[in-house]
């Protein structure tokens, strides 16, 4: 629950922020550019957002792997004969 609930904010935090952006520099060239602006900004920031949180996700669950794995153990390699 507490994944999804930070892939939902963080995607609208970036959605905010590029929509924000996009505005900005759409409305340097005319209102109409302002509000495609906006719109694509929000677009791409909410991929941002969805996809940074898929990036740390994997990395977390990989470092747990990493530690859960022991080194030199033996049981990962058969025995010799």
């Amino acid at each position: 629950m507490k994944e999804r609930l930070n892939l939902i904010f963080n995607r609208a935090k970036y959605a905010a922020i590029g929509a924000a952006v996009g505005a900005a520099v759409g409305g340097i060239i005319s209102k109409n550019g302002a509000s495609t602006g906006g719109a694509i900004g929000g677009l791409a920031g909410a991929v941002v957002g969805e996809t940074r949180v898929s990036a740390e996700t994997a990395y977390e669950q990989f470092k747990d792997a990493l530690s859960d794995y022991e080194l030199g153990s033996g049981s990962e390699t058969p025995e010799a004969e």
